[in-house]
């Protein structure tokens, strides 16, 4: 237990920044996982609204990974493998073109 008053205010500092981080990585997890839902819902029905949909979900996605990294909650290469990973994904699972 913390002796000295300044070491309790860094506790109580410590803990508002904990929450605070978690709140950001919980929203990128979720946010991550809508995106992986609508390039598998394109993949399975490749449709103009579909693709607009997962350009939406990657524009949320990339605002949110940005800005984790932006204050410090994520490191950034990080940020940028956890962007890479998500454009690999939709990269696979593109349906691919057809060749003569």
């Amino acid at each position: 237990m913390a002796n000295s008053k300044s070491a309790i205010k860094r506790i109580e500092i410590a803990e508002r920044n904990r929450l605070r981080n978690k709140s950001y990585k919980s929203a990128v997890k979720t946010l991550s996982k809508r995106y992986l839902a609508a390039v598998d819902a394109y993949a399975a029905n490749p449709t103009a609204e579909q693709l607009a949909e997962v350009s939406a979900a990657q524009a949320r996605v990339y605002s949110k990974i940005d800005k984790a990294v932006k204050r410090g909650v994520l490191h950034v290469n990080t940020g940028a493998r956890k962007k890479s990973r998500l454009v690999r994904y939709l990269r696979r699972n593109e349906t691919p073109a057809v060749s003569a």
